[in-house]
């Protein structure tokens, strides 16, 4: 073998072995500036909801209408029964969610709504049942129980990408939103017919952003019957007549 000819085949794999490596690492720089990027703007919104007098209120939604096109793919959800009650009281989900209803109780409930947006009715039944319902119709479905009166809660049904229910101190925060223009809209059950308002226009910077509402009116009072004192005797009386 000529002198030549030994060097290519000596030097050939190194030679493959170093352009492999530069692709790879390229390649590595090139998946990292672009998670930089994306990173860079994903932007947090924290909102806060206050009615008139400035208290906070738990339990509102809060939706947006931007500038992405996102379209998540709809998730599971559960609307639990616990201690006699809703828990949580406002859930908010995408159009095209399955919703499931645990019974946490040790009595048995029987779930209704009759609002547009979801007619249903799950009759007496403890645990979980085994098929979770669709909501597929945007809107505000309200929940009740035909063995206890008091039980009312909410779903909220939206078809935008963007929504949150605040918490106790009426807060929420939605993360890795695009910085752009939104529209935002609120929710809140005690707001007089139970429609959706708008939460005017703003601008959601790539560092984020901290907005406050104010929810126009005075929030109604609940008129649904207060939940009975329990004691003892009643429990057991109220297990019995259920099993």
């Amino acid at each position: 073998m000529s002198p030549r000819l030994a060097y290519l085949f000596t030097a050939l794999p190194w030679r493959v072995e170093s352009v492999m490596t530069n692709i790879f690492f390229s390649a590595v720089l090139a998946g990292l500036w672009i998670a930089s990027a994306a990173n860079a703007s994903a932007a947090t919104l924290t909102a806060q909801i206050l009615d008139k007098q400035g208290t906070p209120l738990a339990d509102a939604v809060v939706t947006l209408k931007g500038p992405s096109n996102a379209s998540p793919a709809p998730l599971k959800a559960a609307m639990d029964q616990r201690d006699q009650e809703f828990s949580p009281h406002v859930l908010a989900v995408r159009v095209g969610t399955q919703v499931k209803f645990p019974n946490s109780d040790n009595i048995r409930h029987q779930v209704y709504s009759f609002s547009p947006a979801k007619r249903f009715e799950l009759r007496l039944y403890e645990g979980t049942p085994s098929e979770p319902l669709l909501f597929d119709k945007p809107g505000v479905v309200v929940l009740g129980c035909n063995i206890h009166d008091w039980m009312v809660g909410y779903i909220y049904v939206t078809d935008e990408p963007w929504f949150g229910v605040t918490d106790s101190t009426g807060q929420l925060k939605l993360d890795s939103m695009p910085a752009g223009h939104y529209q935002a809209t609120l929710w809140h059950p005690q707001v007089e017919d139970m429609q959706p308002i708008s939460g005017g226009e703003f601008d959601i910077p790539a560092a984020g952003l901290t907005q406050r509402f104010i929810l126009p009116g005075q929030p109604k009072a609940a008129d649904t019957p207060a939940k009975p004192a329990t004691s003892g005797f009643g429990d057991a009386f109220h297990k019995a007549a259920h099993e």
